[in-house]
């Protein structure tokens, strides 16, 4: 039996179906997979490459025993595969990098208004028929324009939300890679010289009337916002993550914004998502989004574009155009077991 060229555990959005039913043979997983249901059919021989999401973990017990050429993952982040055990298992890994940094910024700096401003609480007043009319101090927000916001990383994301917010007239500070730091000259600055101001990590923590998240996850950046950090901010502060869920420690956080540490969040990734911390839910002070930061028509049609691409140099033998750890490739390895 010849090997299935892809095995996609979720459809791609239009172009990327499209391209891999055009290059190979496509098996389309018919419900979300369970771990061990894609442990066996990595581990089948059946594949050669794999079209995934985050939510499949692709950990070393999974790797080891795979045979299969590559995992193409929808998605910028790759947390969600053990990079390591897939080189070591020559199983390239590529992801779809370059391509939602502007419409992420958007996500933060809605979320930065949309907690300030109470919008999900205006907006339920409003439809439940409770609203009278103007009042003095009905649901009185924070303001964003002369406030500090503090960035968490200086990445692509990071400086496009800068953008964004320099435009509304608030004073930027980052930290580029906490909870170290490293100096960023003013040449690598480039547009943001004399506009932003580097801080170490914990003078930005203190100081930040908004804390907005821009880091990968890490061992380094797990829980980077925990009780220790979130009793160091302002009661005013206001936590934004559009990055990943786990940078964030959600039961400290769900704790701060009862207990009044800081007065606010606005989170699009979660912990254990889908899965939320108990009583975050019912919080007011949040507005809570469903992991919708890249979720534009034309942002996810150049990912699943990509995505697709990455995969089909996968069964090709070749180096796919976004790897994430080209030292996995070998040359015209994509044969999977007959």
């Amino acid at each position: 039996m010849t090997a299935t060229d892809f095995l996609v555990t979720t459809p791609l959005p239009d172009p990327g179906m499209r391209l891999l039913e055009a290059a190979g043979s496509v098996t389309v997983a018919p419900t979300r997979m369970t771990r061990e249901e894609l442990a066996d059919a990595c581990a089948s021989g059946e594949y050669r490459v794999v079209v995934a999401q985050l939510q499949d973990e692709f950990d070393a017990a999974l790797l080891d025993r795979a045979k299969i050429s590559g995992i193409s993952n929808f998605a910028v982040g790759y947390n969600n595969i053990d990079i390591a055990a897939a080189t070591a298992n020559s199983i390239v890994v590529g992801n779809t990098p370059g391509v939602l940094t502007d419409a992420t910024a958007d996500i933060a700096l809605l979320l930065i208004l949309a907690v300030a401003r109470r919008c999900v609480e205006a907006d339920t007043l409003v439809r439940s028929g409770k609203f009278h009319g103007w009042e003095p101090e009905l649901l009185l927000g924070h303001d964003v324009s002369g406030r500090t916001l503090g960035l968490a990383g200086f990445g692509r994301i990071a400086r496009a939300t800068a953008r964004r917010a320099l435009a509304f007239g608030m004073t930027v500070n980052f930290s580029p890679r906490p909870p170290g730091d490293r100096e960023v000259s003013e040449t690598e600055l480039g547009e943001f010289a004399g506009r932003v101001r580097q801080l170490p990590w914990s003078e930005l923590v203190a100081t930040s009337d908004y804390l907005s998240v821009h880091v990968p996850l890490t061992e380094q950046t797990h829980h980077l916002v925990d009780e220790s950090v979130l009793r160091s901010m302002n009661p005013s502060a206001i936590v934004i993550n559009t990055a990943r869920g786990p940078v964030v420690d959600e039961t400290a956080l769900v704790a701060a914004l009862r207990d009044g540490t800081i007065a606010g969040a606005g989170l699009d990734v979660y912990e254990n998502e889908p899965r939320l911390a108990p009583g975050l839910a019912e919080l007011p002070n949040t507005v809570l989004l469903p992991h919708i930061g890249s979720a534009t028509v034309p942002v996810r049609a150049e990912m699943a574009r990509r995505c697709a691409e990455n995969a089909i140099a996968m069964a090709r033998g070749d180096l796919p155009p976004y790897p994430v750890d080209p030292a996995a490739h070998t040359p015209g390895a994509a044969t999977a077991p007959n």
